[in-house]
């Protein structure tokens, strides 16, 4: 039996219940647990029955001295720990009485409205009506004795305190979310899935060889390939929609909740296609390249600073240029013109052995860049997700001169 989105929701939606199932698990007591929780036995007895038809398992071992977390039961708990770890710091800074009473609708409804800043939206993204959206956070509000959000003429904006609670929200439910992967794991069942924020390169060099080294033991796990600008996925690495990030390192690291993992370096090279003019040159001048049109990474990119950086000082520097990061765009834009690209080595590596494109003579070892992984601090994968990052660090440091 694998997870059912259902079942997730199950957990997810029992913030409440989850708490109570810790107190059992540490006490292993339904009578200590009560206490704890001060609720009935009977409660108690009910909160953890929920929980278990809701995952279609057991959680616990019962005997004549206690409770006590059975396998299933030390990894729900791991993850439970984990959300909460997430969640409390800024439920208390709010009010401390949210910690008992705030509801998953309640924060969904939150996180909805940080996101679209608009109520309408917010409850549209949710499949709900607008009021009771709204209603969800003035429950919150009322609670916390302050207000969320703000309404200015440009929109909905959460307060300081909100924008931490939806980031602490959205972590906490993701970790959520993995404790029904870390479950099926347990029964030896394929779960999951594996969510890749792809920068260029790794989606010609790295991500194709991980990929076909993880099918071989597991090929039935979804694997989504992310794209997009850095900032857009560094967002979504940090809200727990991404697993983790593949391309370009940062100097410094770009905020202080995520790490950064070095594979190996890699430099630029400038491509033409296989008819230009000048693939039939053994030297070139800087002067020369720039008088032709380009193709190159957007501005903020490593690999467009060294391009400007290369024609720094010079009088007339490169005015005719399209931005783009697609390897096919510019295979295409090459092969039919005399533009030129400026591109990751590694990236074009497959291009260059088919003869597709030709790289010019030019001495880039300056630009060499590392090349690695960037992952949220304190992330615990799933075992999928820990094995498909093996396939991925395994990839041998390459070779990166130009022909």
């Amino acid at each position: 039996m694998n997870p059912t989105a259902s079942q997730a929701s199950q957990v997810q939606h029992n913030l409440r219940h989850l708490r109570v199932f810790l107190a059992v698990v540490d006490t292993n007591s339904v009578t200590r647990a009560a206490d704890v929780c001060h609720l009935s036995q009977p409660a108690v007895t009910q909160a953890l029955s929920k929980i278990e038809r809701g995952l279609r398992t057991t959680l616990f071992t019962r005997t004549p001295q206690g409770l006590f977390a059975n396998a299933q039961g030390d990894v729900l708990a791991k993850r439970v720990r984990r959300a909460f770890g997430f969640l409390d710091p800024a439920l208390n800074e709010l009010s401390p009485r949210l910690r008992m009473v705030a509801t998953t609708s309640q924060l969904q409804a939150l996180v909805a409205v940080r996101e679209a800043e608009n109520f309408t939206l917010a409850a549209r993204r949710l499949g709900l009506a607008q009021p009771t959206v709204h209603r969800a956070v003035t429950q919150l509000e009322e609670e916390a004795a302050r207000p969320l959000f703000e309404r200015t003429s440009y929109g909905i904006v959460a307060t300081r305190a909100a924008g931490t609670l939806a980031q602490a929200a959205r972590l906490a439910f993701a970790e959520l979310a993995q404790a029904e992967v870390d479950l099926a794991e347990t029964l030896s069942e394929e779960a999951g899935r594996i969510v890749v924020g792809a920068m260029p390169l790794s989606r010609s060099f790295v991500l194709p060889r991980a990929i076909a080294e993880f099918r071989k033991s597991r090929p039935n796990t979804p694997i989504h390939i992310l794209e997009g600008p850095y900032a857009d996925l560094l967002a979504g690495l940090r809200r727990g929609e991404i697993d983790f990030l593949i391309g370009a390192l940062r100097d410094p690291a770009p905020i202080g909740d995520v790490e950064q993992r070095f594979l190996f370096t890699d430099t630029l090279v400038v491509v033409a296609g296989s008819n230009h003019p000048l693939t039939a040159r053994s030297e070139l001048s800087v002067e020369e390249l720039a008088a032709y049109p380009w193709i190159v990474g957007q501005r903020g990119t490593p690999i467009r600073r060294h391009f400007d950086a290369l024609f720094e000082g010079l009088d007339h520097p490169p005015k005719s240029i399209v931005e783009s990061s697609s390897l096919i765009l510019m295979r295409e834009l090459l092969n039919g013109t005399d533009h030129l690209g400026c591109i990751s080595y590694l990236q074009a590596q497959a291009e260059l052995s088919r003869g597709l494109l030709k790289a010019l003579p030019l001495d880039l070892s300056h630009t060499a860049r590392p090349i690695g992984l960037t992952l949220r601090i304190n992330w615990m994968p799933t075992r999928a997700q820990e094995q498909f990052l093996k396939f991925v660090s395994s990839n041998e440091e390459p070779a990166t001169e130009t022909p």
